[in-house]
């Protein structure tokens, strides 16, 4: 079986008034509908992050920040894991939700912190994995183009 993760995919980077808003996700979101709608169609199992701070603060529990963009195609029947660290591995389920999975597809804000974290550390436990840059995103794209250059020279 395949799983599709998608890292991080909140609010918070859509929201103007945040000094983590990220821009127009717009080309994001549609991308990243595609890719979810292929995987289901192909039968993989949905997975998405979602980051919440212990602390109070923009990516809290109780704040609107936390939620998932509502464009994106989620269903009651994909999984949704929360994590309080950068990688989605650190104190979470992730690992249990992939028992018995060999490959992986990654797609996710902020591709230099949680997208990158997630590939190093499901690298380190074996997976095979593939990540569509279409469908990943941060601040700039001289930071985004360095994270997958490295990423592919080292892992």
């Amino acid at each position: 079986m395949k799983t599709l993760i998608l890292v991080d995919f909140q609010k918070e980077w859509t929201n103007k008034n945040s000094d983590d808003y990220i821009g127009d996700l717009s080309v994001l979101v549609k991308n990243t509908n595609k890719l979810i709608d292929i995987c289901r169609k192909g039968g993989y199992k949905i997975i998405f992050t979602q980051h919440v701070e212990l602390e109070n603060g923009p990516f809290s529990k109780n704040s609107q920040g936390v939620e998932l963009i509502s464009a994106l195609h989620v269903e009651k029947s994909d999984k949704v894991i929360t994590k309080h660290k950068v990688s989605p591995f650190y104190k979470s389920s992730l690992e249990k939700e992939l028992k018995n999975i060999k490959e992986i597809i990654v797609a996710g804000i902020l591709t230099n912190m949680c997208v990158r974290s997630l590939i190093q550390d499901a690298y380190d436990r074996g997976f095979d994995i593939t990540v569509v840059k279409d469908c990943c995103i941060t601040y700039s794209k001289a930071a985004h183009n360095f994270t997958f250059k490295d990423l592919k020279s080292n892992f």
